[in-house]
């Protein structure tokens, strides 16, 4: 596989946790992996190792330091707000074409496994018009599907398949990430989105995994992305 792109039913679901997770199986087994948060909305950088592209470039095994964290994620703003709301606060907007160049660029030069990992959910505005499902389209890579284990889940990741389907984009798999303080059990949502999925893989993501590379939940949910 070359690049991945990792999106998700909404905010703070799981992404990270889910991104970082495989990129320490897929360094396990030996592989040259590298990943991109290309965009982050609520940085502070004051914190910025605790940021999304810091817990990436810990996963890497990189020091999370602004000049690894500008690597990988170009577009930083400090309003935790969608994107094109938090760049206004800043008169600043986000680039579209150049956030899908940058991608691209990545994407033709990185030999091995490159993961970009998306901004909230699949239709999060960016600007121009644009959200992350455009920019999903743009650089037709395979996607992960990331959602958590709440009540409401299911019709949240039915309609996020289903919008992703219909942009003809490569839906490899659906991960659970198990979501704390849930009145549902991670393994009954993992059962029903296995019933309504359409036959879509899906792999649940226990909390306890810690994003530990020797869990067997990363080993399955890498093993249907190859």
């Amino acid at each position: 596989m070359g690049a991945l792109f990792v999106t998700s039913t909404g905010t703070d679901i799981g992404k990270t946790f889910v991104s970082a997770g495989l990129i320490r199986h897929w360094r396990s087994e030996g592989r040259a992996v590298d990943a991109l948060k290309p965009v982050m909305s609520g940085y502070e950088p004051r914190e910025a190792a605790a940021s999304d592209a810091g817990c990436l470039l810990r996963a890497l095994g990189q020091e999370a330091n602004e000049e690894n964290i500008a690597r990988i994620a170009p577009w930083r703003y400090r309003a935790p707000l969608a994107p094109d709301l938090a760049a206004a606060k800043e008169n600043r907007a986000l680039d579209v074409e150049a956030l899908v160049g940058f991608c691209r660029e990545r994407m033709a030069t990185h030999d091995g496994t490159l993961l970009i990992e998306g901004v909230g959910g699949v239709m999060v505005p960016l600007g121009d018009r644009k959200t992350v499902l455009d920019w999903m389209v743009a650089l037709a890579a395979p996607v992960l599907l990331v959602t958590g284990s709440y009540l409401g889940t299911i019709s949240h990741t039915l309609t996020a398949l289903t919008v992703l389907e219909l942009a003809r984009l490569d839906v490899r798999a659906i991960a659970v990430s198990d979501t704390a303080g849930s009145t549902v059990a991670l393994d009954d949502t993992v059962a029903t989105l296995e019933r309504f999925g359409k036959g879509m893989p899906v792999v649940g993501i226990p909390r306890l995994a810690s994003a530990d590379a020797d869990h067997p939940a990363f080993a399955a949910l890498a093993t249907l992305l190859d």
